[in-house]
C-alpha cells in the first residue's frame, strides 16, 4: 500500500523546521511509519473483513436462496400436505358415507328379509302343517273261534238310548280320525287356522273294504284368534272366531266307555273364550243339522242348536235351545207329537285331583245334565229328530283317574239316565253302568290291565202300537276283561298310546233281557243285536290303538 498524501504533507513540513525539531522530526516519521504500517494492516484487515463480509453476504445470499427453495418446497410440502389431509378428510368423508349407506342398506334388506320372512312365512306362504288323530283295529272270535256280531261299548239293550259298557276287549272294529290342520301366524300375532278331518270306520279284516268302507268329512273349518281388533278388549281379546263343520271344541268324553259327556257337531258359526269377567269364560255357538225329508213334499227338516257354554273357576254351565221347523210333519207318532223345539242344560265341576285326594295326580269330573224335546237326547245334542215334545231326560256322570302307588293305578266311571216319553208317549227307560280300569305295570314296557263293567236296565216301550218282541225287560249285565298290554312307557299313565294288547273278555247276563228289542224286530231270545242266546259268553282278540 502507497504513502498517503497525508504522510507527505507532514514529513516535507517538519523538514523545513529549525534543527532543534531534527530529532523530534526522527521520532515523529517513525511513529507516522508505524502508524502507516498499522493503518495498511488496518485497510488489509478491513479489506479482508470486506471480502469475508461479501463472501458472507455471499453466502447469506445463498442460504436466503437456499431458504427461500426451502420454503418454497415446505410452501409446495404443505400444500401437498394440505392437500392430502383434505383429499384424506374427502375419503374418509367418502368412507363414512359408504358405511352409512352400507348400514342403511343392511338395515333395508334386513326390513325386506324380515316382511318377506313375515309374509312368506307367518302371512301366506309357509303355513304350519300338523298331522294328528286317533285310530283302533283289531278282531274278536268267541271260544269256538266265531266271528261276533253287532259286539262293542253299546251291546247292550240300553245301548241303543245310550247305554254304554266299558270298551276295553269287546271292540272289533277298524276306525280312523285323520286330522289335518294348517296354521298361519301373522307378524301381529294373529293366526289362522284350517282344520280337515277324514273318519273311516269298518268291522272287516280284509285289507281292502271298499265294499264297506264309509270313508267321511267330519270336520271342515277355519277359525281365526288373537286378532289386532279384539286387542284393547278385556272381554275379546282372547277371542277365537270360526266357521264350519266340526265338532265343538269343548266336547269331552269318558274314553274307557268309549262315550261322549257333551258331542256337539253340524255346521254353523261360534266365538270361543269371550271373557266377561276375570273369572268367567263363555263360548257362543250356532249349529244347524239336518233329520231328513218330509213325504211326500220331500222338504228337508233342518235343526239349529244355539249353546252357550260358560266356566267359572271349576264349574261349568252350558245351555242349549234346539228348534227344528215342521219336524212333526217330517215324524208320525201315535199319540203325540214330534218335538219342535227343546232345551239342553249342563252342570259339570272337574278337579285336578282325585275327588279332592292324591293332591297334584290325576283328575276327576262331575256332572249332571237335564233335556226335554230335541234336547232329551243329553250326549249328541240336536242329533235326534225322532224324540217326542214331552221327551225329557236326566244323565248323571262322574269319572276320574289316579295312581294309587308305584305298582298300580285306577279309574273308575259310573254313568246313570233316566228317560220318559223318549219316543212314545209312556215309554221310560232308566240305565245305570258303573266301569273299574285297573293297570298294572310289570315292566317299563309291559302291564297287565284290568276291566269290570256292571250295567242295570229297566226299559219299557210304553204304548207303542204294533210293536214286535218283547218291549219290556229288566237285568243285569257283567263284563270281565283281562288285557296284557304293551307300549313305549307303562309309568306314563292310562292314556299312553299306542298299545299293542291281547285280551281275554267274560260276559254274563240275566236271562230276562234277551229277546228285548225296540219294537223294531222281529220276535227272538237272542240278545240284543247279537247272534247269542244263553247267558253268557266268552272273547278273544287282539288290538292296536293310538292317537298322535
Amino acid at each position: 500500500m502507497k504513502k498517503s498524501a497525508l504522510g507527505t504533507g507532514i514529513a516535507l513540513a517538519l523538514m523545513t523546521g529549525t534543527p532543534s525539531h531534527a530529532a523530534d522530526t526522527d521520532a515523529l516519521l517513525k511513529r507516522l511509519e508505524e502508524l502507516e504500517k498499522r493503518m495498511e494492516q488496518a485497510e488489509r484487515r478491513a479489506s479482508q473483513a470486506e471480502n469475508k463480509a461479501q463472501k458472507a453476504e455471499q453466502r447469506a445470499q445463498r442460504a436466503e436462496e437456499q431458504a427461500k427453495k426451502a420454503e418454497s418446497r415446505t410452501l409446495t410440502g404443505r400444500t401437498k400436505t394440505k392437500q392430502a389431509e383434505i383429499q384424506a378428510q374427502q375419503a374418509d368423508i367418502q368412507a363414512k358415507q359408504a358405511e352409512i349407506q352400507a348400514k342403511q342398506a343392511e338395515i333395508q334388506a334386513q326390513e325386506v328379509a324380515a316382511r318377506e320372512a313375515a309374509t312368506k312365512s307367518k302371512d301366506t306362504g309357509g303355513p304350519e302343517f300338523s298331522f294328528h288323530g286317533y285310530a283302533r283295529a283289531g278282531f274278536l272270535t268267541d271260544d269256538s273261534g266265531h266271528n261276533v256280531k253287532e259286539v262293542g261299548p253299546y251291546m247292550t239293550p240300553a245301548g241303543d238310548i245310550g247305554g254304554p259298557i266299558g270298551r276295553l276287549g269287546v271292540e272289533p272294529d277298524k276306525y280312523v280320525e285323520a286330522v289335518f290342520d294348517s296354521k298361519i301366524t301373522h307378524e301381529s300375532g294373529a293366526y289362522s287356522k284350517y282344520r280337515l278331518m277324514i273318519a273311516d270306520g269298518v268291522r272287516t279284516n280284509n285289507d281292502w273294504t271298499s265294499d264297506e268302507s264309509g270313508v267321511n268329512v267330519r270336520q271342515l273349518f277355519a277359525e281365526l284368534g288373537n286378532l289386532q281388533s279384539f286387542s284393547n278388549s278385556n272381554v275379546f281379546k282372547d277371542a277365537v272366531l270360526w266357521a264350519g263343520k266340526r265338532f265343538d271344541r269343548n266336547n269331552f268324553d269318558i274314553h274307557f266307555y268309549d262315550s261322549d259327556i257333551i258331542f256337539l257337531a253340524g255346521t254353523g258359526a261360534g266365538i270361543y273364550d269371550v271373557k266377561p269377567t276375570e273369572d268367567w269364560s263363555t263360548n257362543l255357538t250356532l249349529y244347524a243339522r239336518n233329520f231328513g225329508t218330509i213325504d211326500p213334499t220331500n222338504e228337508e227338516v233342518q235343526s239349529y242348536i244355539a249353546s252357550s257354554n260358560n266356566y267359572l273357576g271349576p264349574w261349568q254351565f252350558m245351555l242349549s235351545g234346539l228348534w227344528a221347523a215342521s219336524n212333526d210333519e217330517r215324524v208320525s207318532i201315535p199319540e203325540t207329537k214330534a218335538a219342535e223345539s227343546g232345551g239342553h242344560i249342563l252342570v259339570g265341576h272337574s278337579r285336578p285331583d282325585f275327588y279332592g285326594y292324591s293332591q297334584g295326580q290325576g283328575f276327576s269330573k262331575t256332572g249332571i245334565i237335564y233335556g226335554y224335546g230335541l234336547g232329551a237326547e243329553p250326549k249328541a245334542i240336536g242329533s235326534r229328530g225322532d224324540l217326542t215334545k214331552n221327551a225329557q231326560s236326566v244323565r248323571f256322570y262322574t269319572f276320574g283317574v289316579t295312581p294309587i302307588n308305584d305298582h298300580w293305578r285306577i279309574a273308575p266311571a259310573l254313568m246313570a239316565q233316566y228317560s220318559k216319553d223318549l219316543f212314545y208317549k209312556g215309554d221310560k227307560y232308566s240305565w245305570a253302568s258303573l266301569n273299574l280300569r285297573l293297570e298294572q305295570p310289570i315292566t317299563k314296557n309291559f302291564m297287565m290291565a284290568y276291566e269290570a263293567s256292571y250295567q242295570y236296565q229297566d226299559l219299557d216301550t210304553g204304548s207303542r202300537s204294533g210293536s214286535n218282541g218283547k218291549t219290556k225287560a229288566s237285568g243285569s249285565f257283567y263284563k270281565f276283561t283281562l288285557a296284557p298290554t304293551f307300549n313305549l312307557d307303562t309309568d306314563a299313565g292310562f292314556f299312553q298310546r299306542p298299545a299293542l294288547r291281547g285280551f281275554i273278555s267274560y260276559l254274563t247276563w240275566d236271562d230276562n233281557l234277551n229277546g228285548f228289542n225296540y219294537g223294531d224286530s222281529i220276535d227272538s231270545d237272542q240278545f240284543s243285536l247279537t247272534t247269542w242266546d244263553g247267558t253268557d259268553h266268552w272273547l278273544f282278540g287282539v288290538q292296536m290303538e293310538t292317537w298322535f
